[in-house]
């Protein structure tokens, strides 16, 4: 496990193409200019000991030298001892919708980000609790197994897209099953699972065998619905631009509607209910409200106690190449232009 210190640091690279745009500009400046003073011939003749790959070399020694002490100023620490601690909590797993149809605008920016969004919010809300998460559309992936690491949790969350499923649909039901592998039988805490979707193309009675058995298994299902009941076509883009809308077999535009009803089913049958998520602020603070009322369990997570500072290699690392940046000279070096390793030597 790494931390950073001082994150603000890392600003600092910004620096890094610049100076490498400056470099570019010179290069391209000396050239004509030395196009209008003579021919390269005579140019070799004139300094014969220039070094074309020298200057690309001194470059390379003090962005790195520069990224180093950046680096270091960061002071990245790397976890070294991990210890088991005691939390209370439940394990809640989110089961988000990534079908195609979640890509419509109804709700704003789309039905996948809101529905992203919603689960970020949760996650803030959370202390101590274990979080899975789960990406489905015509079949479910495990996106990230039980953890009380959030913010691996987040990045993950961010990540998800409607093409890493290459099969379409809305398989809730395998959804379902594959949420009920996530939960720990050694650890009898409260099981929720959160699915997130608009509801659309599923397989009602499946859904229903797999809801009884995750019932069975001490499994709370939650739903939260996005999106609008009066439906929005599913745009097709191509980098952020929208090129056309998705048509059925027979050419018409489809419509993808919220299906409150199958959802609303499903949080019933589940022990749970259904939560309308058009509102973030408002599903939110309810689904708080619902976690903070349940019984909470006490369970055994590991987690690193100690870190210790890396500064020290990283500025290391950084004054030598600045050191290597100073004596390295701009002239071809005797030794080296001997052996021609960058094909210097004039030509005659």
């Amino acid at each position: 496990m790494i931390q950073f210190d001082q994150k603000i640091y890392f600003y600092l690279l910004a620096i890094v193409p610049v100076m490498v745009l400056a470099f570019l500009m010179l290069q391209i400046w000396k050239k004509k200019t030395q196009r209008r003073f003579a021919d390269s011939k005579l140019l070799k003749r004139l300094a014969p000991d220039r070094s074309s790959f020298k200057s690309t070399l001194k470059l390379i020694f003090l962005l790195l030298g520069l990224s180093f002490l950046v680096l270091g100023l960061v002071n990245p620490k790397i976890g070294t001892k991990l210890e088991t601690v005691k939390r209370e909590g439940v394990d809640i797993v989110f089961a988000l919708d990534v079908s195609k149809s979640m890509l419509a605008e109804d709700i704003a920016p789309n039905r996948l980000e809101k529905g992203k969004r919603i689960v970020s919010e949760i996650i803030n809300q959370l202390a101590s609790d274990r979080i899975g998460i789960i990406a489905y559309a015509g079949q479910a992936y495990p996106q990230l197994p039980i953890t009380t690491d959030y913010g691996a949790a987040k990045m993950f969350l961010q990540s998800m897209n409607t093409d890493m499923l290459s099969s379409q649909g809305t398989a809730i039901d395998a959804a379902i099953d594959l949420a009920s592998t996530y939960y720990d039988d050694s650890q009898q805490t409260n099981r929720i699972l959160f699915i997130v979707s608009d509801g659309e193309d599923h397989s009602e009675s499946s859904t229903a065998a797999s809801v009884e058995k995750a019932t069975q298994n001490g499994i709370r299902i939650f739903t939260i619905g996005v999106g609008k009941a009066k439906g929005a076509p599913i745009p097709i883009k191509r980098n952020g631009i929208v090129e056309s809308l998705k048509k059925d077999n027979e050419g018409e535009v489809v419509i993808t509607k919220l299906n409150e009803p199958i959802l609303t089913e499903i949080a019933d049958r589940g022990n749970g209910e259904y939560i309308d998520g058009s509102n973030t602020e408002k599903a939110v603070e309810y689904i708080k409200e619902q976690l903070d009322r349940m019984d909470k369990t006490e369970f055994e997570a590991k987690q690193f106690a100690e870190y210790k500072d890396q500064f020290q290699w990283f500025l290391a690392a950084g004054f030598l190449f600045l050191f290597l940046d100073i004596f390295v000279l701009d002239r071809k070096t005797q030794w080296l232009k001997k052996l021609n390793l960058f094909n210097e030597h004039d030509d005659e």
